[in-house]
Protein backbone atom coordinates (compact mmCIF):
# COMPACT_ATOMS: atom_id res chain seq x y z
CA UNK A 1 0.00 0.00 0.00
CA UNK A 2 1.65 3.59 -0.85
CA UNK A 3 2.13 5.80 2.02
CA UNK A 4 0.15 9.18 1.78
CA UNK A 5 2.17 12.30 1.70
CA UNK A 6 3.01 13.60 5.01
CA UNK A 7 2.36 17.13 4.09
CA UNK A 8 -0.86 16.33 3.21
CA UNK A 9 -2.91 18.17 5.78
CA UNK A 10 -6.55 16.30 5.18
CA UNK A 11 -4.30 13.71 7.78
CA UNK A 12 -4.48 13.84 11.62
CA UNK A 13 -0.97 15.35 13.06
CA UNK A 14 0.18 12.18 14.23
CA UNK A 15 -0.38 10.44 11.04
CA UNK A 16 1.34 13.65 9.61
CA UNK A 17 4.07 13.31 12.09
CA UNK A 18 4.48 9.45 11.44
CA UNK A 19 4.95 9.81 7.79
CA UNK A 20 7.87 12.39 8.68
CA UNK A 21 9.76 10.31 10.79
CA UNK A 22 9.91 7.77 8.12
CA UNK A 23 10.01 9.03 4.89
CA UNK A 24 12.31 11.90 5.87
CA UNK A 25 14.01 11.29 9.35
CA UNK A 26 14.82 7.48 8.99
CA UNK A 27 14.87 4.74 11.38
CA UNK A 28 18.01 5.38 13.34
CA UNK A 29 18.45 8.83 12.74
CA UNK A 30 18.24 11.55 14.88
CA UNK A 31 15.70 14.29 15.43
CA UNK A 32 15.34 17.72 17.50
CA UNK A 33 11.83 19.40 18.54
CA UNK A 34 13.03 22.28 16.84
CA UNK A 35 13.18 19.70 13.84
CA UNK A 36 9.69 18.95 14.72
CA UNK A 37 8.35 22.93 14.75
CA UNK A 38 10.27 23.59 11.47
CA UNK A 39 8.76 20.10 9.36
CA UNK A 40 4.96 21.52 11.36
CA UNK A 41 4.77 25.11 11.37
CA UNK A 42 1.97 26.73 13.04
CA UNK A 43 0.49 23.52 14.06
CA UNK A 44 -0.18 23.29 18.29
CA UNK A 45 1.65 20.48 19.97
CA UNK A 46 3.10 18.96 17.36
CA UNK A 47 5.87 17.45 19.54
CA UNK A 48 3.05 15.91 21.29
CA UNK A 49 1.56 14.36 18.93
CA UNK A 50 5.27 12.35 17.90
CA UNK A 51 5.19 11.34 22.00
CA UNK A 52 1.82 9.74 21.00
CA UNK A 53 3.22 7.17 18.19
CA UNK A 54 4.62 5.69 21.41
CA UNK A 55 1.22 4.19 22.28
CA UNK A 56 0.88 2.76 18.84
CA UNK A 57 4.19 0.57 19.13
CA UNK A 58 7.07 3.26 18.15
CA UNK A 59 10.18 3.43 19.36
CA UNK A 60 11.71 7.05 19.95
CA UNK A 61 13.94 7.28 22.40
CA UNK A 62 15.04 10.49 24.74
CA UNK A 63 18.49 11.21 26.35
CA UNK A 64 16.47 9.25 29.27
CA UNK A 65 16.37 5.75 27.02
CA UNK A 66 19.97 6.15 25.15
CA UNK A 67 22.63 8.42 27.13
CA UNK A 68 24.37 9.32 24.20
CA UNK A 69 21.18 11.98 22.74
CA UNK A 70 21.79 15.67 24.19
CA UNK A 71 18.94 16.74 26.08
CA UNK A 72 16.76 18.30 23.01
CA UNK A 73 17.59 15.28 20.97
CA UNK A 74 15.30 12.19 19.75
CA UNK A 75 16.34 9.04 17.59
CA UNK A 76 13.78 7.65 15.79
CA UNK A 77 14.50 3.94 16.36
CA UNK A 78 11.69 1.57 14.89
CA UNK A 79 8.46 1.83 13.77
CA UNK A 80 5.38 0.53 15.00
CA UNK A 81 1.99 0.86 13.92
CA UNK A 82 0.97 2.24 10.18
CA UNK A 83 -1.25 5.19 12.12
CA UNK A 84 -2.21 6.42 8.43
CA UNK A 85 -3.57 3.59 7.44
CA UNK A 86 -7.52 3.19 7.52
CA UNK A 87 -8.65 2.09 10.95
CA UNK A 88 -5.23 2.46 12.54
CA UNK A 89 -3.78 4.90 15.07
CA UNK A 90 -7.41 5.18 16.80
CA UNK A 91 -7.36 3.39 20.14
CA UNK A 92 -8.73 5.57 22.40
CA UNK A 93 -7.20 5.99 25.85
CA UNK A 94 -3.98 5.21 25.42
CA UNK A 95 -1.77 8.15 26.05
CA UNK A 96 -1.30 9.07 29.70
CA UNK A 97 -2.68 12.66 31.22
CA UNK A 98 -0.74 14.44 33.71
CA UNK A 99 -3.07 13.82 36.25
CA UNK A 100 -2.52 9.84 35.24
CA UNK A 101 1.46 10.51 35.72
CA UNK A 102 1.22 11.75 39.10
CA UNK A 103 -1.60 9.16 40.19
CA UNK A 104 0.58 6.53 39.55
CA UNK A 105 4.17 8.29 41.29
CA UNK A 106 2.47 9.26 43.89
CA UNK A 107 0.96 5.59 44.26
CA UNK A 108 4.32 3.93 43.64
CA UNK A 109 6.20 6.41 45.97
CA UNK A 110 7.76 7.74 43.27
CA UNK A 111 10.63 5.67 43.15
CA UNK A 112 11.42 2.87 40.75
CA UNK A 113 9.10 -0.24 41.27
CA UNK A 114 11.97 -2.49 39.65
CA UNK A 115 15.25 -1.43 41.56
CA UNK A 116 14.25 1.26 43.80
CA UNK A 117 15.58 4.05 42.98
CA UNK A 118 14.76 7.65 43.89
CA UNK A 119 14.78 10.35 41.20
CA UNK A 120 18.00 11.99 41.28
CA UNK A 121 19.79 9.46 43.05
CA UNK A 122 23.07 8.08 41.64
CA UNK A 123 23.35 5.12 40.23
CA UNK A 124 25.82 3.30 42.02
CA UNK A 125 29.62 3.65 40.36
CA UNK A 126 28.42 6.44 37.62
CA UNK A 127 27.82 9.83 37.65
CA UNK A 128 24.09 9.51 35.90
CA UNK A 129 21.26 10.33 37.89
CA UNK A 130 18.24 8.23 37.76
CA UNK A 131 15.12 9.94 36.15
CA UNK A 132 11.83 8.44 37.34
CA UNK A 133 8.51 7.93 34.30
CA UNK A 134 5.72 5.85 33.73
CA UNK A 135 6.11 2.39 31.86
CA UNK A 136 3.44 0.51 30.33
CA UNK A 137 4.07 -3.32 31.18
CA UNK A 138 1.94 -6.03 30.00
CA UNK A 139 1.19 -8.45 32.73
CA UNK A 140 -0.67 -11.96 31.53
CA UNK A 141 -3.62 -12.47 33.71
CA UNK A 142 -4.68 -15.73 35.40
CA UNK A 143 -7.63 -16.74 32.09
CA UNK A 144 -4.40 -16.02 29.49
CA UNK A 145 -5.82 -12.47 28.79
CA UNK A 146 -3.12 -9.48 28.73
CA UNK A 147 -3.28 -6.39 30.42
CA UNK A 148 -1.18 -3.43 29.87
CA UNK A 149 -0.96 -1.53 33.78
CA UNK A 150 1.60 1.63 34.40
CA UNK A 151 4.40 1.62 37.04
CA UNK A 152 6.89 3.95 38.01
CA UNK A 153 10.49 3.12 36.51
CA UNK A 154 13.98 4.47 36.34
CA UNK A 155 14.91 5.25 33.12
CA UNK A 156 17.69 2.15 33.00
CA UNK A 157 15.02 -0.40 34.44
CA UNK A 158 12.71 0.94 31.55
CA UNK A 159 14.82 0.38 28.68
CA UNK A 160 16.20 -2.89 30.39
CA UNK A 161 12.20 -4.16 30.64
CA UNK A 162 10.67 -3.04 27.13
CA UNK A 163 8.81 -5.53 25.65
CA UNK A 164 8.62 -7.84 28.77
CA UNK A 165 5.76 -9.75 29.66
CA UNK A 166 4.94 -10.57 33.29
CA UNK A 167 2.96 -13.10 34.20
CA UNK A 168 0.97 -13.12 36.92
CA UNK A 169 -0.75 -16.32 36.79
CA UNK A 170 2.76 -17.69 37.15
CA UNK A 171 2.88 -15.90 40.00
CA UNK A 172 -0.27 -16.70 41.64
CA UNK A 173 0.64 -20.13 41.43
CA UNK A 174 3.65 -20.24 42.82
CA UNK A 175 1.73 -17.76 46.08
CA UNK A 176 0.01 -21.69 46.49
CA UNK A 177 3.06 -23.27 46.89
CA UNK A 178 4.53 -21.53 49.48
CA UNK A 179 4.98 -22.67 52.59
CA UNK A 180 3.54 -20.38 55.90
CA UNK A 181 6.77 -19.08 57.09
CA UNK A 182 7.69 -17.78 53.81
CA UNK A 183 3.60 -16.36 53.02
CA UNK A 184 4.08 -14.64 56.33
CA UNK A 185 7.98 -13.05 55.43
CA UNK A 186 6.74 -11.96 52.60
CA UNK A 187 3.43 -10.53 53.67
CA UNK A 188 5.47 -8.08 56.10
CA UNK A 189 7.70 -6.99 52.97
CA UNK A 190 4.64 -6.31 51.41
CA UNK A 191 2.98 -4.69 53.86
CA UNK A 192 6.06 -2.40 54.78
CA UNK A 193 6.89 -2.03 50.92
CA UNK A 194 10.61 -2.85 51.94
CA UNK A 195 12.71 -5.63 51.95
CA UNK A 196 15.86 -6.04 55.29
CA UNK A 197 18.60 -7.56 53.93
CA UNK A 198 20.79 -9.87 55.75
CA UNK A 199 24.39 -8.99 56.26
CA UNK A 200 25.18 -11.92 54.66
CA UNK A 201 23.02 -11.27 51.24
CA UNK A 202 24.02 -7.29 51.22
CA UNK A 203 27.73 -8.78 50.98
CA UNK A 204 26.85 -11.61 48.80
CA UNK A 205 25.42 -9.20 46.29
CA UNK A 206 28.80 -7.46 46.24
CA UNK A 207 30.80 -10.22 46.31
CA UNK A 208 28.61 -11.32 42.83
CA UNK A 209 30.03 -7.78 41.68
CA UNK A 210 33.80 -8.53 42.29
CA UNK A 211 36.20 -9.55 38.96
CA UNK A 212 37.00 -13.64 39.27
CA UNK A 213 40.34 -12.63 40.58
CA UNK A 214 38.72 -11.18 43.65
CA UNK A 215 36.09 -13.54 44.24
CA UNK A 216 38.57 -15.99 44.72
CA UNK A 217 40.56 -14.25 47.47
CA UNK A 218 36.74 -13.24 49.15
CA UNK A 219 36.24 -17.11 49.09
CA UNK A 220 40.13 -17.79 50.72
CA UNK A 221 39.40 -15.59 53.15
CA UNK A 222 36.23 -17.37 54.40
CA UNK A 223 37.82 -20.67 54.63
CA UNK A 224 38.19 -22.03 58.24
CA UNK A 225 41.85 -21.77 59.68
CA UNK A 226 43.92 -25.10 59.28
CA UNK A 227 44.32 -26.72 62.22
Amino acid sequence: MDMPSWTDTKLGTMKRAGLWLVTVVGEGNVFTKEDVKAAFPGVSQADRRVRDLRDHGWQIDTNREDASLGQHEQRFVKQGEPVWQPGKGTRPGTSITQTRRREVLARDGHFCRSCGIAPGEVYAGTYESAQIDIARRVVRQSNGTEKTELVAECNRCRVGGRGAVTDLGEMLDRVERLSGLDRRMLSAWMERDQREFSTAEVFWADYRTLPEESRAKVRDALKPPAE
